[in-house]
């Protein structure tokens, strides 16, 4: 019975941790995609240098960050709402 419960709980840690990763991993890329309309120039004294480039990596994963928490919170969220009742 303990050897079930520990496999049942391996595979619901296993797939939320995918589900983790690929919701950050497009977010992060979806962040990559937003911020290609930003116009760092007017902030970075060349933007087309690898510093610039850099930044604009550091921008994306951590507005992807952001954004991926929130979806993954609110995907926490809702499922807790069905215990509820």
């Amino acid at each position: 019975m303990n050897t079930r419960l520990s496999a049942d709980l391996s595979g619901v840690i296993g797939t939320s941790s995918l589900i983790s990763m690929v919701v950050s991993l497009v977010c992060v890329a979806l962040s990559w995609w937003a911020l290609q309309n930003l116009k760092l120039d007017l902030v970075i004294r060349y933007p087309k240098s690898p510093q610039g480039r850099l930044l604009h990596l550091l921008l994306a994963i951590v507005l992807g960050h952001f954004v991926a928490g929130f979806f993954l919170d609110y995907l926490g969220w809702s499922g807790l709402i069905g215990r509820m009742f």
